[in-house]
């Protein structure tokens, strides 16, 4: 699952990427893909405009995407599009099945999923897998307590359900740059409600909200944002919106993502992708799945892809990368900030133990609370004042960045898995929670 932006303001247009690929937990490697005011005429360059940039630590090679930019550009710029006009697309809502919509229990779900298979129109493990989420979908959701949990159950899966049988039988292609699908059905809001249902608001805190209000503020006033972010799981852009849907909409819903291959290729993570702006990139974890695909694949990226499973920070965050990513912002031609971001949403959708190959890898699904907590900017020239030898500054900065995500991850980790809610605040981490 993607989450994470199109800015629109009255004078200018922001962007942010949130690099969210397939659901790993990783934090040793950064890298991100900043566009830059340097109007070259290439497909990702426009003029003078403010970018927020959201890069996880599953990218590496940020130095190699200095070389590749010129390159994606131009075959981003001669790929075809994809985006099927409003009539096609209405045309194919008119005749879909309406096999899972009309469903009136979780069983009549079920028995859908069976009756497509014996029809031939639903391939065996794709079955299966949808099959798997229902139950795991349900029995998450009934732990919330949710006087209406069933009624959401039905409710989230009937559609879920019937938009993954879609893509079944008529596969969605993505386009290097995918812009959110909100009509005629709004895969955004499916997707936000989806999600909605497994985050338990009593239990999830968000960390110095001044801070993204500030950030908000710079977007409007034309200036460059980059936030530099562990990854825990394909819910993490969702989740992200979730948390600051209701005091920085702005950046909540215009996200845009760069995503791996995994989420826009398997059918049942696909239609929570269609509702996300994203940049298209492949997996180095899922390079060699498909032999003839291999070099294709190694084209199209805009980097090159590094994936470390587990639940924790394992390794500092990559020096080069970071440092691309700051100069990149400061040669932008506006003014940027880098600012370090922390997400912790991994009960909720954890990652599976090992990499599937295979479609539509197992999902296991928990109701939980999540974190989201930003600090203030880090400013390199003034981390690096001191310092004379360019290496050791890059380590330094890095580094900078790095512990302040751990320190923030540490503080949402002490209120929500600690318990110590709220009182887990510090004198750099004040955390609230406006939803309440």
């Amino acid at each position: 699952m993607i989450s994470s932006l199109s800015f629109s303001s009255s004078s200018s247009t922001a962007t942010l990427f949130t690099c969210s690929t397939a659901p790993r937990v990783s934090t040793s490697r950064i890298s991100c893909f900043v566009k830059t005011d340097g109007g070259g005429g290439g497909v990702w360059r426009r003029s003078r405009c403010p970018y927020l940039v959201l890069c996880t630590s599953k990218f590496r090679g940020v130095a190699d995407m200095l070389d590749e930019e010129n390159s994606y550009s131009r075959g981003a710029a001669a790929a075809p599009a994809v985006a099927a006009s409003s009539s096609v697309s209405d045309q194919r809502e008119i005749l879909h099945p309406r096999t899972f919509l009309d469903a009136r229990s979780g069983e009549d779900l079920l028995l859908g999923i069976q009756k497509e298979t014996e029809a031939g129109r639903l391939p065996i493990n794709v079955a299966q897998a949808m099959e798997e989420l229902y139950l795991n979908y349900r029995n998450a959701v009934l732990q919330s307590g949710h006087p209406n949990a069933n009624e959401i159950v039905l409710s989230n899966m009937a559609v879920a359900l019937d938009r993954i049988f879609m893509d079944v039988r008529d596969p969605f292609q993505f386009s290097p740059h995918h812009e959110a699908i909100r009509e005629p059905f709004d895969y955004y809001l499916f997707g936000q409600k989806y999600i909605r249902a497994l985050v338990d608001f009593r239990s999830s805190f968000l960390g110095n909200m001044s801070i993204f209000n500030e950030m908000e503020k710079k977007l409007h006033q034309g200036e460059n944002i980059i936030l530099v972010s562990n990854h825990q799981s394909e819910a993490d852009p969702a989740v992200i919106s979730l948390l600051l849907e209701s005091t920085s909409p702005f950046i909540a819903e215009n996200m845009i993502c760069v995503a791996g291959d995994r989420v826009v290729t398997d059918p049942l993570c696909k239609p929570f992708s269609m509702g996300r702006n994203l940049l298209c990139v492949y997996s180095k974890k899922h390079m060699n799945d498909d032999p003839e695909l291999i070099d294709m694949k190694k084209k199209a990226n805009t980097k090159k892809l590094g994936e470390r499973d587990g639940p924790a920070f394992e390794a500092p965050f990559d020096a080069s990368a970071v440092d691309n990513m700051r100069r990149l912002t400061e040669h932008a031609g506006v003014p940027g900030h880098i600012y370090p971001l922390a997400v912790l949403c991994y009960d909720i959708m954890p990652p599976p133990p090992q990499v599937e190959k295979d479609i539509g890898e197992k999902r296991m699904i928990s109701f939980h609370g999540v974190g989201l907590s930003v600090a203030r900017n880090i400013n390199y020239h003034e981390t690096t004042a001191t310092l004379r030898d360019p290496e050791e500054a890059k380590m330094a900065y890095t580094q900078s960045l790095y512990s302040s995500v751990c320190e923030q991850y540490n503080v949402l980790t002490s209120a929500i898995h600690g318990k110590q809610g709220l009182k887990a605040s510090t004198p750099t981490v004040s955390l609230s929670q406006p939803w309440l």
